[in-house]
């Protein structure tokens, strides 16, 4: 049964025209095109096909997904889309797939029609998936071997996107689809999604011409739950412990709840619901012109317009462990917290269930309650523009390409605070008359219930408690008061304009059959403008109004918190400033708030949103790139070899505040890498390659590690980041060698082992500010003791006075490894059909599977992490060791985050009588990350990146052909609602943070003219 080239499938294959990465040499173009000529393909199997066939053709290793029609990847998100690819792994935003890692590793490029693209921030990877509809994407290519002709710049591989190329269509193309999601979790409904393409080409006596214009507009919302609950600072030391901090011993009276053992309580309590709101418009168009039959020009264009709104909710009990030697637990399990680099850190006892009552004699105004409304957004614009054209010779051909990529983001932000005034607990600082006072807090004590059983992290307000507020007064705008408004502009602006030309020379009667080479150039900008400013972090009553002076603001926060896993225990009852208003109407949300802030007091703090003095930045870099390139063939063996040359000038431009006043100071610098790069494929049988890759790469910092300036936020709790000007680019060796078997038409089963060698690898050093006797840190700004002085720190009553302004606080910054480190992994893959037993299995043969697996290992590196000040009491208790004069530092080697050792994807599809349907599972292993709720530091989690748990999770999708124009199809994610686990330390150690992922379900039609 045979079927010809659809539409879709005719202009992916074109896509590797001049510049498009996929390296398919220039004297292989007619076996590639002969092997199209007998291909089968229409739908998921054609797409297959079609895709096994430019992996069979390269060169080097490569892995390619193409369109099964028009605007139809296998899945909606692009980061999903790659996730069918062996050795990839990705990881979620609220359920929504938006970071790659390849063969374990964050650092990959980004391409579109072979440009290298920029992001929205201050990264190195370029475009963010999110921000491109996968409808208007034909295929798409993972380079794991690069050629010399390849990019520099990728650490586990380059993703080049490729769109549809309009001389390679065989006839019209018109096709409009409409779409509508759903998600479990959200209260909006239905989102809607459009996409459409056009195309044609023609010809006249001036030659050929094609034009393609493809553009979609897409609404998402996705929802995610997230509970965190910290123990840092929870210890509870054994009765018979003495207990010395600073050179004093703490008094037994201290702690009147101590058993003969030692255990954890409780030391914070956060609710979180993430939100996010995508509004998504994609267009790509291109132009092609081929006077004769020698020669092509290209004009392409892709705009992206993309708006993702926050619009988050946060619930705190805050204060809680004011009163953590108050409240004995009512059960406990034992936490084993595993080992760090070969040593046991042993077990603990840990609080699961219990109350969390007020003790007004040990502190009347804690613990406390706050609603937090997190409402910002990242509003950018992107541009590509390529223009070029190639001409091919008897033994020459040249190419020719000037692309430019610029983005532009915005992130406005109003996120505030309320805290809730509990009329049935008392207010400190009273007069005699028991009116308010200058001393008077802005909080009061509320009772907490929680149960941290059966894998759940859940907690609630405690009704039974005397203390407890009943609902009407929690939604009662008289008993909240303003405590803080978060208001922010940032920018980032990134720019990248690029020149190339590309030359190949054939060789007749030689092993050596051509001879590419070139020369790129490339000016790469980036610049950050922080504008923001803090209105509060009043903490006294004196300066925060009621929210009875603007009630006209506040809406009823989300109550669905029980939706993803039917959870009773929860904080449901909160009052927000209306989210939507905020974004919305931001002006009139701030000049309510100003309005009540100068009602309640006559000379209040107000708006200043200014830029930063100490946080801007500007980094340019221009590189000039050679390369040449050897292609041979000989007998059954086929490859190239090659050197790439770089040389690469920076320009880091940042402000530093002195007593002088601002300074711009500017660092410049430069380096330069010679890169050499080989692949052979050898074909011992027609059915059989082995391929061989060995090569040198290099993955430069990301801006906003470079930079000079500072930024700083008033939350003591908050670490500084500073930029290093002097990290130097990490250096990647790689080698590949792998074996493919295509034993028919759309079947392979293939192998392959990988090594990584990387210097220089980028690590996070975190400085720890010290606490004196009473716990504070110092207020000095030349912080002997260690970290770094914030002048906008404010204390909290628990890491400095409350008053307290200006204070030491952790620092972080970018630090190269001296020590090497190696990747090593084996890949493994299947695919097979049931469509060559047609006539024995009848419908039955419409079935089909496809399997990888993905197994690799992480070694070396020497900086390491170390438990603060928070953590190392717990380590030590568990060893007895009570006095910190005697503590023993826990530290660990950072390692690799988002890394998974072991990792696998199955699909199932059946393709037959108009349905094409398909199930796909994925799973990977626990894996340290830095993704925690609430934007948790390390502090709050022991001092090391939390271990998500393993996870799999299932995607369907079926879709009818209803005629040859008219097709019906229902998508699924995450059928079956599968959440995130992560605990502290080690997996299955102390449960920290859960994640409650939505089903989302996408629907429609797809007609074509």
């Amino acid at each position: 049964m045979k079927h010809k080239l659809s539409k879709i499938s005719l202009a992916v294959l074109s896509a590797t025209a001049i510049n498009v990465s996929t390296p398919v040499l220039a004297q292989d173009n007619a076996r590639a095109e002969e092997a199209v000529e007998v291909i089968q393909v229409s739908g998921i199997r054609g797409s297959l096909t079609s895709a096994l066939n430019e992996k069979r053709s390269s060169m080097n290793l490569v892995e390619v997904i193409n369109a099964e029609d028009i605007g139809k990847l296998p899945d909606q998100n692009l980061a999903e889309v790659l996730e069918n690819i062996t050795g990839v792994q990705i990881t979620r935003t609220a359920g929504v797939g938006t970071g790659v890692q390849i063969r374990g590793s964050n650092s990959n490029n980004v391409l579109i029609n072979g440009v290298e693209t920029v992001g929205a921030g201050t990264g190195r990877g370029g475009i963010s998936f999110e921000d491109v509809s996968a409808s208007i994407i034909a295929g798409l290519e993972v380079t794991k071997a690069p050629e010399a002709k390849t990019i520099e710049g990728s650490v586990g591989g380059t993703v080049n996107l490729r769109t549809i190329r309009p001389l390679e269509l065989d006839e019209r193309l018109i096709s409009v689809r409409v779409q509508g999601e759903d998600s479990s979790l959200t209260t909006d409904g239905v989102q809607p999604r459009f996409s459409g393409a056009f195309g044609d080409n023609w010809e006249n006596d001036n030659g050929k011409f094609g034009f393609v214009f493809s553009g979609s507009i897409t609404s998402q919302e996705a929802t995610s739950f997230r509970p965190r609950v910290d123990r840092d600072g929870s210890l509870v030391e054994n009765c018979n412990a003495t207990v010395v901090r600073g050179g004093n011993e703490e008094a037994l009276t201290s702690r009147p709840v101590c058993q003969d053992f030692d255990f954890l309580g409780i030391q914070f309590l956060n609710q979180e619901l993430e939100n996010f709101e995508y509004d998504t418009k994609n267009i790509s168009t291109s132009f092609e012109y081929a006077p004769n039959d020698n020669t092509k020009f290209f004009f392409d264009v892709v705009l992206t317009d993309q708006e993702r709104r926050q619009d988050s909710t946060r619930v705190q009990g805050s204060g809680v462990s004011s009163v953590l030697n108050q409240n004995l637990p009512t059960q406990f399990e034992t936490v084993n917290f595993g080992s760090l680099d070969g040593v046991e850190l042993g077990s603990i006892q840990a609080a699961v269930r219990g109350v969390i009552e007020p003790d007004l004699a040990k502190d009347d105004d804690d613990p406390n309650l706050r609603f937090n409304s997190d409402t910002g957004a990242r509003l950018t614009d992107t541009q590509l523009f390529r223009l070029g054209g190639e001409w091919q010779g008897e033994k020459l051909k040249a190419s020719f390409e000037i692309s430019s990529t610029s983005s532009e983001t915005t992130n406005p932000n109003l996120s505030t605070q309320l805290n809730f005034i509990n009329p049935n607990a008392p207010l400190d600082g009273l007069d005699a008359d028991g009116n308010i006072t200058s001393s008077t807090s802005n909080d009061n004590s509320v009772p907490f219930i929680y149960d941290l059983t059966g894998g759940a992290l859940t907690f609630g307000i405690n009704f039974d408690s005397p203390f407890a507020p009943t609902v009407e007064q929690l939604l009662d705008p008289a008993n909240v008061v303003l405590d803080q408004v978060d208001l922010g502009r940032n920018s980032t602006e990134n720019g990248l304009d690029a020149l190339r030309t590309d030359f190949t020379y054939y060789i007749d009667d030689s092993f050596v059959t051509s001879v590419d080479f070139g020369y790129r150039y490339s000016k790469r900008e980036s610049t950050f403008n922080q504008i923001s400013d803090r209105i509060g972090g009043f903490s006294k009553m004196v300066d925060s109004p009621s929210g009875s002076l603007f009630s006209e603001l506040l809406v009823a926060g989300p109550s669905n918190f029980g939706d993803a896993d039917g959870r009773e225990l929860a904080l449901r009852n909160f009052l927000i400033v209306n989210p939507d208003l905020s974004f919305s109407n931001p002006d009139y949300v701030l000049e309510t708030l100003e309005a009540a802030l100068i009602a309640h007091d006559s000379s209040p703090d107000l708006a200043n949103l200014a830029p930063s003095s100490t946080a801007f930045f500007n980094i340019e870099e221009a590189t000039h790139a050679l390369y040449a390139q050897a292609n041979f063939e000989f007998e059954n063996i086929q490859g190239n070899f090659g050197l790439r040359h770089i040389k690469t000038n920076v320009d880091s431009t940042g402000n530093t505040v002195t007593s002088d006043g601002v300074q711009q100071n500017t660092v410049s610098g430069d380096y330069s890498y010679t890169l050499p790069r080989i692949n052979i494929v050898a074909t011992p049988h027609d059915d059989v390659q082995l391929r061989l890759g060995w090569g040198q790469d290099i993955r430069r910092p990301n801006f906003s590690d470079l930079n000079t300036s500072v930024s700083f936020a008033s939350n003591v709790n908050s670490s500084v980041e500073i930029g290093n000007p002097g990290l130097q680019p990490q250096e990647i060796t790689t080698l590949d060698l792998s074996a493919e078997w295509y034993f028919d038409e759309a079947a392979v089963v293939s192998i392959g082992f990988f090594d990584k060698e990387i210097t220089n690898l980028f690590v996070t050093n975190l400085e720890s500010a010290a606490l004196d006797g009473n716990g504070f840190r110092s207020s000095d700004p030349a912080c002997v003791g260690g970290g770094y002085f914030n002048p906008v720190a404010e204390g909290d009553d628990f890491l400095a006075p409350i008053g307290t302004r200006g204070i030491c606080v952790d620092f972080e910054t970018k630090v190269n490894d001296p020590a090497k480190t190696t990747q090593t992994g084996i890949e493994m893959a299947v695919q097979y059909d049931l469509s060559s037993f047609e006539d024995d299995l009848g419908w039955a043969s419409g079935f089909g599977f496809i399997a990888n697996y993905t197994i690799q290992e992480y070694k070396g590196g020497s900086l390491e992490n170390k438990a603060p000040k928070r953590g190392i009491d717990i380590f030590n208790a568990i060893n007895g060791v009570y006095n910190d004069a005697d503590f023993v530092d826990v530290t660990a080697v950072q390692g690799l985050l988002d890394f998974s050792e072991n990792a696998y994807n199955l699909t199932a599809y059946y393709e037959k009588y108009g349905i094409s349907a398909r199930v796909r599972y994925t799973w990977r292993e626990a894996f340290r990350t830095d993704d925690t709720a609430a934007g948790a530091t390390r502090n709050s989690t022991l001092g090391f990146p939390v271990v998500t748990h393993d996870r799999g999770q299932v995607n369907a999708s079926i879709n009818y052909q209803y005629s040859e124009q008219l097709n019906f199809g229902v998508e699924a994610v995450n059928l079956t609602e599968e959440g995130v686990t992560q605990s502290c330390v080690n997996e299955g150690a102390l449960l920290c943070f859960q994640g409650l992922a939505d089903r989302r379900i996408t629907f429609g039609a797809n007609y074509k003219f």
